[in-house]
């Protein structure tokens, strides 16, 4: 059984209830046993996305959510194959900007944030593309509705910056790592978004995503529309590494 990062996650799970002063009422060691066990219970054996959650229990309408509020913990796994097609998807430039980080607060994954992804989500979809691409509100590329975003140009890879409105990513900061010991060079600044369609590669991340090819970005194909060499690379190290086939990286799991 090898569940990726379960540490980071679990403390990204915590940290997420903190911004709103949840408070989650079981230790880091307690939620990763529960997950754990979970998943041998139901025998997995192959692929899955597990998705834990809470939520304040029985409180009244009262909004002044404080630390004493009940709160209760679900756990759901459930079989998961590729979120996208691995070798490309087409993506547009959303008409929704990502919502700034003085209006909710950018770095927790809380239910209400997704409803600015779900928006962009429909909005892609109905115009015929496979994914959203969102600028921040000054009008530079901040993420997708569920993944981050990376640029390849001149074999450096490329992200916006947390300050994006970007999520600080799990899979983002792994790809940054594992690029580092490929021996690719990689920078975090803000992109301008008439430079992704200038990108020689652009591809997203993400716990679900993984790491899916974008080859075409509106009316406009990136590089020769197919997988990337940098991306096919990262993709074989990464896939390498969550497979348990790089011992280097055995503590991730």
């Amino acid at each position: 059984l090898f569940i990726f990062r379960l540490k980071e996650h679990t403390k990204r799970f915590r940290n997420s209830g903190n911004f709103y002063n949840i408070s989650l009422n079981f230790s880091d060691r307690q939620i990763e046993n529960a997950i754990i066990n979970l998943c041998r219970k139901n025998r997995i054996r192959k692929s899955c996305y597990i998705r834990p959650f809470y939520f304040v229990g029985q409180y009244g309408i009262n909004l002044h959510v404080t630390k004493k509020a009940p709160t209760h913990v679900a756990i759901i796994t459930f079989p998961f194959g590729d979120l996208f097609n691995k070798n490309g998807i087409s993506a547009t430039i959303s008409k929704w900007r990502k919502f700034s980080d003085t209006s909710t607060p950018t770095q927790a994954k809380m239910g209400g944030n997704y409803l600015n992804s779900i928006l962009a989500t429909q909005d892609a979809k109905q115009r015929g593309f496979n994914e959203a691409i969102l600028l921040d509100q000054s009008g530079d590329v901040s993420e997708a509705p569920g993944e981050n975003i990376f640029l390849v140009k001149n074999n450096v890879l490329i992200t916006p910056p947390l300050n994006s409105s970007a999520l600080d990513g799990i899979t983002r900061k792994s790809i940054i790592t594992i690029a580092k010991d490929l021996g690719l060079k990689s920078k975090i600044r803000k992109i301008r978004k008439t430079e992704l369609k200038l990108a020689d590669e652009v591809f997203l991340s993400g716990t679900a995503a993984e790491i899916t090819p974008v080859i075409k970005i509106d009316k406009k194909k990136i590089g020769d529309a197919k997988v990337g060499n940098i991306t096919k690379l990262v993709t074989t190290a990464y896939s390498n590494i969550v497979m348990n086939k790089n011992k280097k990286y055995s503590h991730w799991l």
